[in-house]
């Protein structure tokens, strides 16, 4: 079989497209993660009320080992 033969001007044609189509894709995913980060920095925090009722990890002194309390 004769080896296949592609045109430079072709080749440099499918390089651009592939290299558009990668930037397109980066900057789509760049804007999706900042409007997702811009979403939490602006939700409101939890109120101290909610916040008490919430459960903690205490470190139980005799054992060392993290506790709910």
């Amino acid at each position: 079989m004769p080896p296949l033969f592609i045109p430079p001007l072709v080749k440099l044609a499918l390089g651009v497209l592939g290299v558009g189509a990668v930037v397109h894709w980066t900057v789509k995913e760049m804007r999706k993660i900042n409007a997702e980060l811009e979403r939490v920095r602006t939700a409101s925090a939890i109120d101290a009320e909610t916040r008490r009722a919430l459960p903690t990890l205490r470190r139980d002194p005799s054992s060392g080992d993290w506790r709910v309390g």
